[in-house]
């Protein structure tokens, strides 16, 4: 079996890799409160525009080893969000969260020709890298909120 690298838009209706990536948010987030499992499974599941919401899964031999979702922000025309997204610990260090951020990027910018892509991170380094810039100081918990213009004169390169 390749232990390639794959990423891919998340199939609601493959209940076995759907169980898969809600576990790995799951465990990244530790707070069942917040982030229970039968609502982060609800949360998987595709909406279609104009408020879109739709899950990106990264799979290395087979498993699923990180998940990240992107919206459509309810709140501000042209603004959409990077947002639950994690790595299971046994498979970071390896590039898969770059990988996932990515190919969120590079499926917004396909579907928007404009407008605004925001994230509230705590690795303010790998966002700057793909020229995200920081909206102020770090907030509580080491989060910082980052906007990326997805104008096609604003667009940067990974660094």
């Amino acid at each position: 079996m390749s232990k390639a690298l794959q990423i891919s838009l998340l199939d609601p209706a493959d209940s076995a890799t759907l169980d898969a990536a809600a576990t790995v948010l799951a465990d990244a987030f530790n707070e069942p409160g917040r982030y229970g499992i039968e609502r982060i499974k609800e949360v998987l599941a595709p909406v279609e525009a104009p408020f879109y919401r739709r899950f990106y899964i990264a799979r290395q031999g087979g498993e699923v080893v990180g998940a990240g979702g992107i919206k459509a922000a309810d709140w501000a025309s042209n603004t959409h969000v990077l947002y639950l997204s994690a790595v299971a610990e046994q498979a970071r260090g390896r590039g898969i969260a770059r990988a996932l951020v990515q190919a969120r990027i590079d499926w917004v910018r396909s579907q928007y020709p404009s407008g605004t892509l925001l994230v509230s991170t705590r690795h303010r380094k790998r966002f700057v890298q793909f020229g995200f810039q920081p909206l102020g100081e770090p907030e509580e918990f080491g989060r910082t909120l980052m906007m990326l213009s997805l104008d096609k004169a604003a667009r940067q390169s990974p660094q």
